[in-house]
Formats: C-alpha cells, structure tokens, sequence
C-alpha cells in the first residue's frame, strides 16, 4: 500500500541553520532515501519551494479566485512529501519516525486512494 509522508515544519526554526548544518541536513536526508531504496519501499519525493513562492486558486462556488502564497497563513507549512510502498500503517509509521523532518517538525502520513 502506498502512504505519503507530508513534512511539515515551522521556518522560524531553520532560519538559524548554517551552510554547514544545510550539508547535514542535506546528508540525513540523502541516507534516509539510500535505507528507503534498500528496502525497497521508495517511490517518490520532492523538496519544495518556500510558501512565498506558492499561488492558491479556487473556482468555489463558481468563481475564480486567486491568493498568492498558500491556502491558510499557518505557522507550520507543507515543504516537501515523500511515498513510500510498505504492507501497512504500522510500516509506514516506522518509516516516518525514521524521517528527519519527525525532528524538526511533523510527519504527517496518509494513505494513497489509488494503492
């Protein structure tokens, strides 16, 4: 069963990270996706942009409207996913404790409709 990890964490607590610290961050990241293609549970994964750069449309109840930056003003804010194939929920939580974003911030985990 596919489940997508959505990372989420509060800038406010990375802006005082360095080069250096980037390069570890960089690093963990890297050997988490290594142990997630060795088990073979790896599909996908993306960084994304700052929220600043997102532009939120909507076509509710029939007219467009656009706001740029993100849907709601949140301390927390969505920066990147990854998608994991693993038999259950219990497997997929374990790989999301192994997440380093689970030490910056929050993981949240959920399940793919389409397997």
């Amino acid at each position: 069963m596919r489940y997508t990890f959505l990372l989420y964490t509060d800038p406010a607590n990375l802006a005082h990270l360095t080069a250096d610290d980037w390069d570890k961050e960089k690093q963990l990241y890297g050997a988490y996706i290594q142990d997630l293609n060795e088990a073979g549970v790896f599909v996908d994964t993306d960084r994304l942009h700052a929220t600043h750069t997102a532009t939120t449309l909507s076509l509710l109840g029939g007219t467009e409207r656009i706001q740029d930056g993100p849907f709601a003003d949140t301390k927390e804010t969505l920066g990147g996913y990854f998608v994991v194939d693993v038999p259950d929920l219990d497997a997929a939580m374990e790989w999301a404790r192994k997440c380093p974003a689970a030490r910056r911030g929050k993981v949240e985990i959920r399940a793919s409709m389409m397997g």
